[in-house]
């Protein structure tokens, strides 16, 4: 019997490659959690709209599981909802996208065995192979798309850029982690081989916020 587990999504490139890896080892994927802001409507972690979020599951075919929640009450309502899965879903482990911060990692794991569930972290690595990491995705099949990006260390160029051949060049020519580890920049999947509909994304508008600028997109629906 496979193993029923839940995985941290953000829907970007990440997350996407630790959901491609957990199926290919025969885990069973039966939700996507996504934490956002109370009354916001947007992800936690990206910003993202929740419709966005919504299309991704659709077009996978897993259901998304929203954890609505503050800044303070974050961990405790992380904890709760995946008691809930662990009692509804029958899940055994969390997933989470972390590459090779150690803090993101030790909350990971504290809120698994709170819960009683195991971690997974299949994508940990060290900080120097994140290059090859990007490697992996840009040749994986899957598309994605620079939704958001730190202004300090990247320009407004790189919004709209797909993750591809071209932009692991020019990635290697700056001096931020090529994956984007520590929030330099965001993206969106929008297509690949898990993808029964591809979300088609159209009128990506600018948006200045405080330290990042992200691309909203107007329109967006399956094909």
């Amino acid at each position: 019997m496979k193993k029923r587990i839940a995985l941290s999504w953000s829907g970007g490139k990440d997350c996407c490659i630790v959901l491609d890896t957990l199926l290919k080892q025969g885990y069973e994927v039966v939700s996507l959690v996504t934490t956002v802001p109370k009354e916001l409507g947007r992800t936690f972690g990206h910003g993202e709209r929740t419709e966005l979020i919504t299309l991704q599951g659709k077009a996978l075919s897993i259901p998304v599981h929203f954890i609505e929640c503050t800044y303070e009450s974050y961990t405790e309502q992380f904890v709760k909802a995946l008691e809930n899965l662990r009692n509804t879903e029958k899940i055994s482990g969390i997933a989470y996208g972390d590459l090779y911060l150690d803090e993101h990692r030790e909350w990971g794991e504290k809120v698994a065995n709170r819960v009683g569930i195991e971690a997974l972290y299949p994508l940990w690595t060290k900080k120097e192979d994140a290059l090859q990491l990007l490697d992996h995705f840009v040749h994986s099949g899957y598309k994605a798309v620079v939704i958001r990006v730190r202004h300090d260390v990247l320009d407004e160029t790189w919004l709209g850029r797909f993750v591809d051949q071209s932009f692991l060049e020019d990635v290697k020519k700056t001096a931020i982690c090529p994956m984007g580890e520590a929030g330099e920049y965001h993206t969106f999947v929008f297509d690949g081989p898990l993808f029964e509909k591809r979300v088609q994304l159209e009128n990506g508008e600018l948006i200045q916020l405080e330290t990042t600028k992200k691309l909203e997109f107007k329109s967006y629906e399956l094909v």
